[in-house]
């Protein structure tokens, strides 16, 4: 067994406990829907930037079964740090089931006895170490050279992803598309597919998200997440592979993303002032630590061990690529906006403004707010408030 088998499943757990917390972690154990993970190929993909790449994989789960005549399926894209493990386990021995297994499932707001629902990993996704993430990225092997392609890898966007993503549904035998789901990258992704393919898509469920573009503040927040990881003098301008990784620079980067996917109620709650060691006071020395400083440092090293610093990075400008403004009106599905009132990476009156544009323009769209204090992350922890309203939706 190789090593990241062995650490895998207590990086998942240790996790899912400091980034969580104990409530999400019991909902997730509560779980009882068993996936597999499948892989899907194509030999040949020209990216939207005319480049040519050849062997481009991609991981998939599924669950529910695709109705004859293919029109009963809900893909689920992922959040910029997720994959496509969106609900069940892999086993009924593993710690955490996927991210939004509260509401994937049969009977469920998703309801898997119903729909054929599919969620698959994006182009260049940063999990690129974890066991169960299948990708092509800049960390995969060139077929040419025989070795990574680093920052020779093309620039790829969301609609790369996409494009790959309907062509795995095509494969599988969707026809429509009953609705596209996501939070976070994956509502942009939704919102990438209602513009490509708007006579496929029927429904769009787009969860803590910008609304049609990336907007200058969040912008902003993704350069910073890339910061530490250019800065750290192994990542070599990309060429690192063979070398001493950027793990540092990872870790650094992935500590700003769980600080920025929560709220001061969070961290107010969960650590206040405490000492990351009882008995050493802060004030009396430079390496004595508050407990929430000690908190997002395990985090961030955590999710250094699994994470790719390149794939991070494209990850990184896919994101700040995305902008649909001018193709709204190819819209032909109804939008239901699901923003979260804590939100520091996509407040929510980016989601209200785009509502309210949207159906300004005659579209059809609802909206709905999460309540809470859990930041962007209560997209994921507390998706079960919108569970009404999503089955609603999805009934109309």
């Amino acid at each position: 067994m190789s090593y990241f088998a062995k650490i895998k499943p207590i990086i998942a757990t240790c996790f899912m406990v400091m980034l969580f917390g104990v409530t999400g972690m019991a909902a997730a154990q509560s779980a009882d829907l068993l996936t597999e993970k499948k892989s899907f190929t194509l030999e040949h993909y020209t990216t939207v930037s005319g480049q040519n790449l050849k062997n481009v994989q991609l991981g998939y789960e599924t669950y529910g079964t695709l109705n004859v005549a293919g029109t009963n399926a809900i893909f689920i894209a992922h959040y910029f740090s997720g994959t496509s493990h969106a609900a069940g386990k892999y086993q009924t021995s593993d710690k955490a089931a996927g991210y939004w297994d509260s509401i994937i499932g049969a009977g469920k707001a998703i309801d898997a006895s119903k729909y054929f629902v599919i969620s698959a990993d994006s182009l260049a996704n940063l999990n690129f170490k974890d066991l169960n993430v299948i990708t092509t990225g800049p960390s995969s092997i060139n077929p040419d050279t025989g070795k990574p392609y680093g920052l020779s890898f093309p620039i790829i966007s969301f609609k790369d992803t996409v494009r790959v993503h309907k062509a795995l549904l095509d494969q599988l035998g969707v026809k429509q598309l009953y609705a596209v789901a996501g939070a976070s990258g994956g509502s942009v992704q939704a919102m990438e597919w209602a513009t490509m393919y708007p006579d496929f898509v029927a429904r769009v469920i787009h969860v803590i998200g910008p609304g049609f573009a990336m907007p200058a503040w969040s912008l902003a927040l993704l350069e910073a997440w890339a910061a530490p990881i250019t800065a750290d003098p192994n990542w070599s301008h990309g060429d690192y592979y063979g070398k001493d990784e950027p793990l540092d620079g990872v870790a650094a980067a992935m500590k700003l993303v769980t600080l920025t996917a929560r709220n001061w109620g969070w961290a107010d709650a969960t650590y206040g002032r405490k000492f990351a060691e009882e008995g050493k006071n802060p004030a009396d020395a430079l390496d004595h630590k508050f407990a929430i400083e000690a908190g997002l440092a395990k985090a961030g090293a955590a999710r250094a061990v699994t994470t790719d610093a390149n794939n991070f990075l494209y990850m990184v400008k896919a994101n700040q690529m995305f902008n649909v403004e001018a193709d709204i009106g190819k819209i032909t599905a109804k939008i239901l906006f699901i923003p979260a009132k804590s939100d520091l990476i996509f407040p929510p009156q980016y989601a209200r403004a785009a509502y309210e544009k949207f159906k300004a323009m005659g579209k059809r769209g609802e909206y709905f707010e999460l309540d809470g204090t859990g930041g962007h992350l209560d997209g994921l922890l507390n998706i079960s408030q919108a569970a009404d309203v999503m089955r609603k939706f999805l009934a109309e």
